[in-house]
This record gives structure tokens, sequence and C-alpha cells, in this order.
């Protein structure tokens, strides 16, 4: 069982305390409908909903607040620019701390977003329109989705690092015709030629969707071809005539998102304009337990989920103050991070377990430089975050002053699932915690039996809530097989799960990350956890290869901390810790020391080319263009140990 740390105690206000959450949640789930039309008063609507959740799992249909009708622009700006006008609403950090950055009141957030909207209905977009967003993290990304919700357009964003070929595709696969992209971007001082790429996607010899408008953003003032009567600079178009929010119905699409699969081309996953906005608002709201004038700070980027829900939405319907960070966090060095929480004078912090060990490798003293007394709360998203670095973020971070939140959710979920809340629950390292409000989630076996109590298996989710994804675009069987067609009547997550006696969840991790040892199943996050519970380790990635005798063997990778140097003793040292640690069954048979792990540019470990490699099967690796060092994969093969 996982240790328990006390939440901090604090005399500050709170949105949920520990009775609240276990009223509300038994109010959630035995009155789903009453409950979540009660949440929906968070929000205007033109029409309010009379209907709560009208769905089903078999066959698959989904719908929730459906005769309502609202703007997700008006909630997210209008309103406040009417009540609040002089609130801060963004603050721009730049790519290079000494540029000066760039702050909008709501009042100016919403002069912002109707001249990006002008800008749009310029070049032709209307409502319906799909809306390809390329763009950096820069303040016009933001508006460019807050503008398409305007309009009632869709927007789909796509990653600012993603190649040519990727981005392509992601044009192709919604049959967009309109893109926004700037110049160039800007990451830890490298410029990323956005406009060239988007040229490049379009000349693809598969590309065969005519692009009727591009909207460039002048952002480092680099010289871009502009194709005549197709490309148009922001600037140049950007009007303050009046640009009233169109009445959308709940249901009608608000975005498309792609999300690779682990086979055949990626998903755009789409998602509707009312639950998702009564979703994002009310998980913001308790999860982050945010409280009027405080500075929230997600570090993600609006290419992904959480850039959606808990930057473009969730923390502008609640009216929040937010930050907008362009940079990484190693840029000009490793304390970044602290001093943009010490510039702006960050409440809430919210970032990657990614990021959190990278920075814990680098030592304290970047840390503790910088003053981070106005930390309230940090948070963790996008995979599961090993006790370790928790206690690092807990301890060193936040002083044993600020709660842990570490949510676990998916692009498809809309918005956290399991987590603490700061002002109700206690935490557990490396747990991510109890099921938020409406969420009913079961465990079952490989042959979908239910498993009660304390235990661990695959993880279901039973009933359906208004931040659930609805199809797949333009391919609503593949939405059905992928979530659906493992556990009838069951959404189920892909994950792996165990339940302890407290009824917390932990993520052990995909189930096809899940290795099977002589009979025995074995999350892969569980061994990286015994890992990088080594004083010398930092950061792991674990995966199975085919092995002669037990059916799979566990590989491992393994990055140690600055300074340290891989050796035979440290290899029999870490072979002999994880054994102690799990057990001997989850011995490694194999672990190669290597300066890196092959990750995205938004942090995420491609664990399909580290299990090629683990296979000796290195011929076929794949696309590696969206890799922040693709020369990595060279000096992993060269490294390998299975030969």
């Amino acid at each position: 069982m996982l240790d328990t740390v006390k939440r901090p105690q604090s005399s500050a206000a709170t949105h949920c305390t520990s009775s609240d959450y276990e009223t509300m949640y038994r109010r959630s789930v035995e009155d789903s409908d009453a409950f979540w039309l009660g949440q929906a008063e968070r929000l205007d609507w033109v029409k309010a909903p009379t209907k709560g959740g009208e769905w089903s799992f078999d066959p698959v249909d989904i719908a929730w607040f459906a005769d309502g009708k609202l703007n997700l622009c008006h909630n997210a700006v209008d309103r406040h620019a009417a009540s609040r006008p002089d609130a801060t609403a963004l603050i721009f950090e730049p790519d290079d701390p000494q540029s000066a950055g760039r702050t909008l009141t709501y009042r100016e957030l919403q002069s912002e977003v109707v001249a990006m909207a002008n800008a749009l209905k310029a070049i032709g977009v209307k409502k319906g329109d799909r809306v390809t967003i390329y763009m950096p993290m820069i303040i016009e990304g933001v508006l460019a989705m807050l503008a398409c919700a305007r309009l009632g357009a869709i927007h789909s964003v796509v990653f600012g690092g993603f190649s040519p070929e990727a981005l392509a595709g992601r044009i192709e696969g919604c049959g967009s015709r309109f893109v926004v992209t700037a110049d160039e971007g800007l990451r830890g001082s490298k410029r990323v030629p956005l406009k060239t790429n988007v040229d490049a996607a379009l000349a693809e010899p598969d590309h065969d969707t005519p692009l009727d408008g591009m909207l460039v953003v002048k952002h480092t003032g680099a010289d871009v071809p502009m194709t005549e009567g197709r490309d148009h600079w922001y600037h140049d178009v950007r009007s303050d005539a009046d640009c009233p929010c169109e009445p959308m119905d709940a249901e009608d699409p608000l975005f498309i998102l792609y999300t690779s699969g682990s086979t055949g081309k990626p998903k755009g996953v789409v998602h509707t304009t009312g639950g998702y906005g009564v979703w994002t608002a009310t998980t913001f709201n308790y999860i982050f337990d945010y409280q009027p004038g405080e500075v929230f700070w997600c570090s993600a980027d609006i290419g992904w989920v959480t850039g959606h829900s808990y930057i473009a939405y969730g923390p502008l319907l609640n009216g929040a103050t937010q930050v907008i960070f362009e940079g990484v966090p190693n840029y000009p060095d490793h304390g970044r991070f602290w001093q943009v929480v010490e510039k702006h004078k960050v409440n809430i912090l919210y970032t990657a377990p990614t990021a959190i060990r990278a920075l814990m490798r680098e030592g304290d003293d970047f840390v503790t430089r910088h003053d981070r007394s106005s930390l309230r709360l940090l948070g963790t998203v996008g995979e599961p975050i090993n006790p370790e670095a928790w206690r690092w973020y807990f301890e060193v971070v936040g002083e044993e002053r600020c709660p842990i939140i570490d949510t676990w959710w998916q692009t498809e979920t809309g918005g956290c699932m399991l987590t603490t809340l700061p002002g109700a629950h206690d935490m557990k390292p490396g747990s991510a915690g109890l099921p938020f409000f409406g969420v009913r989630l079961q465990l079952v076996d490989n042959d979908g039996a239910v498993l009660e109590g304390a235990n661990e298996g695959n993880l279901c989710i039973t009933h359906s809530w208004p931040g659930q994804a609805r199809t797949v675009y333009g391919d609503h069987d593949r939405f059905v097989q992928t979530y659906f067609s493992t556990y009838t009547g069951k959404y189920f997550t892909g994950d792996g799960c165990k339940r302890d006696e407290d009824g917390y969840y932990r993520i052990t991790g995909r189930v096809d990350d899940v290795i099977n040892v002589s009979g025995h199943r074995m999350g892969t996050a569980e061994v990286e956890s015994a890992l990088v519970s080594h004083p010398l380790v930092a950061e792991s990635a674990v995966v199975g290869y085919s092995h002669d005798i037990k059916g799979q063997g566990i590989y491992c990778y393994v990055t140690l901390n600055a300074g340290e140097d891989g050796s035979d003793a440290l290899y029999t040292e870490l072979r002999n810790h994880v054994r102690t640690e799990i057990g001997p069954i989850a011995s490694p048979d194999h672990i190669q020391f290597t300066d890196g792990l092959p990750k995205t540019r938004s942090g995420k470990i491609m664990r399909r080319i580290l299990r090629k490699i683990a296979e000796n099967d290195y011929g076929s690796l794949g696309d590696t263009s969206t890799l922040a060092d693709p020369s990595l994969v060279e000096r992993l093969i060269e490294g390998r140990q299975n030969r």
C-alpha cells in the first residue's frame, strides 16, 4: 500500500471539503441528471437545457444537454469582459526571458478575439468549417481557438512540433480548408519554421484537400513566402467590426483533436460544445480550487488536450488569470520554471512528470534560488508520476506547503477524471486518487469479470459523463471498436490500474505496456518506479521483448543524474535494487544506460522505438521526425544490449 501524505492544512477558502466531496459524489451518481444540470448553471445559455445525459454504450450514442444552446467564447470571454473588464486574463511569458511579455485584461481579450474572428471571416471561414491551427505557444494561438468557437467553426489544433507529413495527415483527415499559423515559432531560442512546414504539408504528394485560405501571424519577422490569394497576414485582415457570438447547439462540435493510436492513422477525437464546456468549467473550479485573483499556470501546449481544457477553456470559463508560456523548462537554464513562478507570483502550477524528473535531475539549487512563496497548489498531468519525483515536487518545489493533485485523464475524457481534491483529500505519492464527480469506475479482468475491493485490473468506465468524446471524426465505427468493443457496454480506457483499501486508484500503465514474464503480468510503470527510486537514476523507460524461456523479458533504458556514469557495478546494483523493490520476477534482463530517452517535443516517450530496439529490430522504426532529438535513436541502436 502506498504511503499517505496528509494534505497541508490551510486557512484559505476551498470549494470542496471532505464531507462536501462525499455528499456531492453520491449525488452525482445517484441523481446524475439533476447534478449536472445544476453544474451547467456555471455557464450562460442562450437556451438553458432541460435534458441531462442521453446516452448508450451499446450501441454507442452519447449526448448531454441536447436541448440547450450556448456559445463557449461568450462564456470564456464576453461575459467576463462585461462584469470584470479590467481583470487580467492572460499573461504572456516569451521564450526569451529578456524579451517583452504581454498582458491582456478581459476587455482587451474580447477585442483581440473579435479581431481574430473577423480575420477568419475575411478569409472565408463560416460556421461548421474545420480550421487547422498550427501555432507556437503565443497568445494568438488561444485567440484563434476562441475565435473559431465564436463563429461556430470547428478548430483542429496541431502541435507546432509536428512534421509537415504529420500536419498534412491531420489537415486531410478532417477536410480542413483553412489554416492559422505563424511565420515561425521559438522554443529554447531555436526557430521553428511553421509557415514553411505548412507549405511543405500542402505540397505532400498524397495531399489533395485544397486550401481556401491561410492566416499567418507575424511573430519573429522571418521572411516567408506568401501565396497570393490564399495566404494572408493576420495584421492586414484583422478588424474591430462587430462580430457577435454564434448560438450553438450543445451537441454541435467544438473541436477535433488528433491522438495517436497503437495502430493505423491518428484518430480525430470530437468534443462537443455544451458537455465539454460544463466539464472543463466544473473540473477546473473544484480540482484546482481556483480562487478569484489567483495566477494559474498550465505549462502544456495548446496542441494537446491539456492545453485545450486547462488553458483555452477551463480557466477562462472561470474568469481566471493565467500564464501563457512560450518557452521550455531548461532555457536559458534549468531554473526557468521557478523564475516564471517568482516573476508572475504563480499560485497554481500544472505540469508534466517528465518536466519534473528532468528538473529534479539537475539538483535543488535551480529551484531554491527562486522565491516560490506564492505557490499554493501543484499539479501533474500526462502520465503517472513516480513517488520519488512526487516527493521532490512536494518537498523541494512546494516546501511541503502545497497539496499535489496527480490528475489522470485522456484526450477522450475531455478533462480530469481521477484526482484528489486539495481541500478534501490526503495524498498518496504515485496514486492519482479518487474519481471526480460523476465518474463511475470499474476494474475488470481480461475476461471482463468485475473485480471488487482492493484489486488490480483493466480500468473501465461504466457511465457517461458530460466531457466524454462523442466520436472519431468521420469514422464512428473506429470510435466504437477502439473504446467499447473490448468490454461491451463499457468505455475501456486502455489502462491497467490498482485500487487500494481506501478506494484510491493508481494507474500502472497502458495495458499494452504490461509485460508478461513467465505468466506474471507486470506494469512497466512499476519497474520504472523501482529504478527511479535509486538515488543515481534520473529517469527510466521499461519495455518487454521476446524471450525464449520467459515469453517476455524486461529491457530497461536508464538515464542517470547529471555527472554520473554507467558501469558494470551500477548495472548489478540496479538489477538487485529492482529485485528488492518488487521481487525476483521483476529482475531486468537488460539495462542500457543512455544520455536520454526518445521523446516527442511534448515530452512523451516514444515507446514504440524503444520496443523495436529492444527486440533488435531497428530497421523499420517509422517516423521519427516528431522527436525532440532524432539523433538519439542512433545512439540507442549503437548501445543496444540484446544483440
